[in-house]
């Protein structure tokens, strides 16, 4: 069994077939996707996006208690360890009108997503490159196994290439990048709903704490 696991590392095939689709990814996605991809990696085993939501509703009881207490502008006095909780809090302390927090939560969330998908499509393209490169490879491979028809020592290692060439391809699509990129995806749509859901609750405290200074305004114009 380890003769036969063996035969099937080639290093030189396997380098090539890594080279190739990060290729193709790097020039599908760009420097910057490629970066983020590798960065995301850490958080499929770190990130828990239950366990933030669970922090972010505790942080936002607090938030909505000081906000009643001693308004809006206290509001950045919770501490939380999550940065988008944190920024969000800021900004909601710091904000003159409920547009101004609601246009950020908007454009924050969209620049998260849109961050989010950068980093797996670059896996995506991982998982569909790599089984065309390895037809590719086997081509290849058959093309100098009939090449060298009149030399039998000739033919293994062509059909070595053809058959490994393929079982990387298959190896590294669908055991390697496409777990990444469903990983990923899941993760992403897990955040941004608690996110969104904290961003929500805390444009309706603005509204509400935003309330009783406008009808104020509208007596003393009165």
């Amino acid at each position: 069994m380890i003769a036969i696991l063996a035969q099937l590392f080639d290093p030189l095939t396997l380098v090539v077939m890594i080279a190739g689709v990060g290729a193709v990814a790097l020039f599908q996605n760009g420097v910057s996707a490629l970066g983020s991809a590798f960065a995301a990696l850490p958080l499929l085993f770190r990130a828990d996006p239950d366990r933030d939501q669970t922090a972010a509703r505790a942080a936002m009881l607090k938030i909505d208690q000081v906000a009643q207490l001693r308004g809006l502008a206290c509001t950045d006095r919770v501490k939380t360890a999550n940065p988008f909780l944190a920024e969000a809090a800021r900004r909601l302390a710091n904000s003159e009108r409920t547009e101004q927090f609601e246009s950020w939560a908007a454009q924050a969330l969209a620049d998260r997503a849109r961050r989010h998908a950068s980093a797996r499509n670059v896996w995506l393209s991982v998982a569909d490159a790599a089984p065309a490169l390895g037809m590719a490879g086997t081509i290849l491979g058959l093309i100098g196994m009939f090449a060298a028809m009149d030399d039998p020592a000739a033919l293994g290692p062509s059909m070595a290439l053809a058959l490994l060439t393929t079982l990387y391809g298959v190896v590294i699509a669908n055991l390697v990048a496409a777990p990444i990129a469903a990983r990923l995806a899941d993760l992403s749509e897990r955040e941004l709903a608690w996110q969104k859901e904290a961003a929500g609750r805390m444009l309706a405290i603005a509204r509400r704490e935003n309330v009783p200074m406008r009808r104020a305004s509208i007596r003393e114009v009165a």
